[in-house]
């Protein structure tokens, strides 16, 4: 209960400094007492500091506190497909310093050699006097095992069953965690982004591939295998069944950037056009300026991003999706032609959104796994059967 009292507490003071204690225990319904105590201990621990009085309308003046979030800084990593982005913000997401690499060549070992090279960067940029790092976040590319840190499958990078890490803490003696990318990228959005505060939302990353991040009740589903989200691999009609898809899936093999290009140039090869290596972006420019091969492609991509986020809300019912990746750049060719194709299709149409994080969600989403990760963050498991850990009607307390 402790746990929990600090979790709560502690993201009333983030979002909402400067607070009164009274304030607090109020958004947490805790009596004083405990939010004494919690305050306390996180006072003690550099997170919070009073910040002078509220002006009192007749009684003894409120002392104000606030989250101290410079006190701390994370470093936060993102495994793209071309590159690498890495970033050093403090806990309010303040971003101080950031830098992009390409990928070396030399296979799996190289590309975890170039990840500690740019932390090492990262490690050595100029901070605040005093400020201390927390720990570092890593966003990966594919399936990710997050409690133990392993990469289990990524493909774009070839590592199998790779314990990242326990590399990086090695090397770096620091906390670090790894995630999906993906998820990772909706703890940004729901963190720092445009779905702050919502407790149940979706984020849809459209670029190389396809995937998503869920959040239910303020917590991402990571699902049985740790594959929840992989929404590439949704069939888009029966035609699919029977075949193998060991790479990308069948949804992302047609509307993923990789599949809307590999699409137009199909289609300009059926024309006879002389087809140059076309990318997503130019599709998109291209039905823009209303030029006829183009505008089919979009239609269909339409058409497959829909029946993927109809499919999504019938399941889940989020209060919002966030649209994030590279072809998310194109919302205005998308969003509201999806949403009309829905209407009147799913019961409830969900609120269709673009990032406002656009690339660097997922290393905003490092500060919120770090921050959870290391200040003793815990959530209730929701049961519906009796079992052993429970004890007198108690729930057993996990961390998040």
């Amino acid at each position: 209960m402790r746990s929990l009292n600090r979790s709560a507490i502690l993201n009333v003071l983030r979002e909402h400094s400067p607070i009164s204690r009274t304030e607090i225990a109020t958004h947490v319904n805790a009596s004083q007492p405990t939010v004494k105590r919690v305050l306390d201990d996180l006072i003690r621990d550099d997170f919070v500091r009073p910040c002078g009085n509220r002006a009192s309308t007749g009684g003894r003046p409120s002392t104000l506190l606030e989250f101290k979030s410079q006190a701390y800084a994370v470093i936060g990593v993102d495994l793209g497909g071309t590159k690498i982005f890495g970033t050093v913000a403090d806990l309010a997401g303040n971003i101080q310093f950031e830098k992009r690499v390409p990928w070396g060549n030399g296979g799996p070992q190289n590309s975890v050699e170039c990840v500690c090279q740019l932390i090492e960067q990262l490690i050595a940029a100029p901070r605040p006097k005093q400020q201390k790092i927390r720990g570092i976040g890593i966003g990966a590319p594919g399936i990710t095992q997050s409690e133990q840190g392993i990469v289990t499958f990524a493909p774009s990078l070839g590592w199998r069953d790779l314990n990242l890490r326990a590399i990086m803490s090695k090397r770096f003696r620091l906390p670090v965690f790894v995630e999906n990318d993906v998820n990772l990228a909706t703890l940004g959005e729901w963190g720092f982004g445009i779905a702050r505060g919502t407790e149940n939302m979706v984020c849809l990353a459209i670029g190389t591939g396809i995937g998503a991040g869920v959040m239910i009740e303020d917590r991402l589903y990571r699902g049985h295998d740790q594959a929840a989200g992989e929404v590439g691999y949704l069939v888009p009609s029966i035609a699919h069944f029977g075949r193998t898809y060991d790479q990308f899936g069948a949804l992302e093999g047609l509307a993923s950037g990789t599949g809307i290009a590999e699409r137009a140039r199909q289609h300009l090869q059926r024309t006879g056009a002389s087809v140059q290596d076309v990318t997503a972006e130019q599709v998109f420019d291209a039905a823009r300026r209303r030029e006829e091969w183009a505008l089919p492609i979009v239609r269909e991509t339409v058409d497959y991003l829909a029946l993927a986020i109809a499919n999504v809300s019938c399941v889940l019912n989020p209060q919002a999706i966030v649209l994030g990746g590279g072809v998310s750049n194109d919302a205005d060719l998308l969003i509201e032609p999806i949403l009309e194709r829905i209407r009147g299709v799913v019961p409830y149409v969900p609120r269709l959104v673009m990032s406002n994080l656009g690339p660097r969600a997922a290393v905003m989403g490092a500060i919120i796994l770090v921050l959870h990760e290391t200040t003793d963050h815990a959530v209730i498991h929701r049961i519906q059967k009796r079992p052993k850990e429970v004890r007198d009607g108690v729930p057993k307390f996990t961390r998040d």
